[in-house]
């Protein structure tokens, strides 16, 4: 038994990965969370007899993610996934519904059926990426930057320059498609961690790639079952689990990070992992300690909508998208002039389509996301109760006919809710995915080459966002500790 003992701040995916595969690896782990429960973003929005995830509900990369738990010592047949086919329906204000297939024949037909001629845009995307998705996680997801020497080779430079990184998501994928439509759909995956298809770099094209050719897929039972799961395989490797209990600052004595100080006093460890939203590490740590502060732009926030709803509906598909004519001014409404949009944008999430017991039968329940500005600027009021009538009714109309009249149940979550449970800036997914807070630039597992034994996990870590991701960054802080430390 490996007799160095690490301690790590929050039990989100990211810290609960971290764990798993140190304790794999023989390390003692105690993990120190604020809140009453263990997960972070994996919970639940519970009323009666309905439940559902309460932050993310779409799995891309599904063998990335259950890689990883097998290597932290996790059998994969203990996390059922569920494909999801077609993928996603997007639903455009002029009438047109559109459905995305993973596979790319079928994908092509169906972008003819809707949009003549496009078909072929979809296939060259398709082709040019096959070369580049896998270089682009090798070289930029499955490895941390110290300095920017190691960013910036030439092999680097080469792949950042073919995979558009000097652009934005959309303006690249305007390569392939004529249609604003078009555009908006193979784009719009940006919004998945938090970023504007018009300010995200180009390098995000990883996104609809990996759907089409990994496929999207949901959890059995929501993504907030992992937690309680992963915790208890903790517990039965010995590792301790103080909940309500919230880290006040950091012990770092000589260039080291030897321990924390908690509401209930102050313990040593060999060293630490921070899975907080990492901007709020400073409020942990002196000025001295953290040397040049920085300020960083929070990603966008999520008016979130959850329903119980007494009725079933046939047609609906898994994860669907209602899209405005005017998408590129809604973007723009939410991240250039942080308001409210006018002509609003949306996610429904409807569990049942492909999990029938995700509700009681007879029964839905329906994830609503509807991208707004984060807790800086949001206001929560009149104004928003208007904004979710009105995409309630546009739902109704065009994919769950008889929608408001069957609810039984409806709960509204604000950026203002998620800034109090501890996200940064009241973003949902970290920090904001712009170039300059993105591969190098991005806070890296190891974030201060200052402090020997602090390390970092979470959305706002390199790799990014999105549960899959953020576990790879878990793994690139277990990876560099165990190096350093001795395994």
């Amino acid at each position: 038994m490996n007799k160095k003992h690490i301690a790590i701040v929050g039990s989100g995916i990211g810290g609960l990965t971290a764990a798993l595969l140190l304790t794999k690896q023989g390390y003692q782990v105690t993990v120190y969370e604020k809140s009453h429960r263990v997960g972070g973003r994996l919970a639940y929005e519970e009323e009666g007899p309905y439940r559902i995830d309460q932050g993310p509900t779409i799995v891309l990369l599904p063998d990335m993610l259950l890689d990883i738990l097998e290597e932290a010592g996790v059998d994969r047949s203990r996390v059922e996934l569920i494909r999801c086919d077609p993928m996603h329906r997007f639903y455009f204000e002029d009438g047109r519904v559109l459905s995305k297939w993973s596979n790319r024949e079928e994908q092509v037909a169906e972008i003819n059926r809707v949009f003549p001629g496009e078909g072929q845009g979809f296939q060259r995307f398709m082709s040019e990426m096959d070369p580049l998705f896998p270089k682009g996680v090798g070289s930029i997801l499955e490895r941390p930057f110290s300095n920017q020497r190691d960013f910036y080779s030439r092999d680097m430079t080469r792949l950042l320059k073919q995979m558009r990184a000097y652009t934005s998501l959309r303006s690249a994928m305007s390569r392939y498609f004529r249609s604003e439509q078009l555009r908006d759909a193979y784009s719009l995956q940006s919004l998945y961690i938090g970023g504007s298809p018009l300010s995200t770099p180009g390098i995000y094209t990883l996104l609809p790639y990996a759907e089409h050719e990994y496929g999207v897929w949901m959890v059995k039972g929501g993504y907030a079952a992992l937690a309680p799961m992963l915790a208890e395989e903790l517990k039965n490797r010995g590792a301790i689990f103080h909940l309500n209990e919230e880290v006040k600052s950091l012990v770092v004595e000589d260039g080291s990070c030897k321990g924390v100080v908690t509401s209930r006093g102050t313990a040593s460890y060999d060293a630490v992992i921070y899975n907080g939203d990492f901007p709020q590490i400073t409020g942990l740590l002196t000025t001295k300690q953290r040397r040049k502060k920085r300020t960083f732009k929070a990603s966008s926030g999520c008016l979130l909508v959850y329903l119980g709803v007494e009725k079933r509906f046939e047609e609906a598909t898994t994860h669907q998208f209602f899209l405005p004519d005017a998408f590129v001014s809604n973007m723009k409404d939410v991240f250039q002039k942080r308001t409210l949009p006018d002509h609003p944008s949306f996610y429904v999430f409807n569990p049942v389509s492909t999990d029938e017991s995700a509700a009681p039968e007879g029964h839905s329940v329906l994830y609503f996301l509807i991208p707004v500005p984060n807790a800086e600027t949001f206001t929560h009021g009149e104004e928003t109760e208007k904004l979710v009538e009105k995409v309630l009714e546009e739902a109704e109309n065009k994919a769950f006919p008889g929608l408001r009249k069957h609810i039984r149940w409806q709960k509204v979550r604000t950026p203002h809710d998620a800034k109090r449970d501890g996200l940064y800036g009241g973003g949902s997914f970290g920090i904001a995915p712009v170039l300059f807070q993105s591969g190098v630039y991005r806070p890296q597992p190891k974030p201060y080459p200052n402090i020997q034994g602090l390390y970092a996990a979470g959305a706002s870590i390199h790799p990014g966002g999105g549960v899959p991701i953020v576990m790879q960054g878990a793994k690139l802080a277990a990876n560099q500790l165990i190096k350093e430390l001795g395994s």
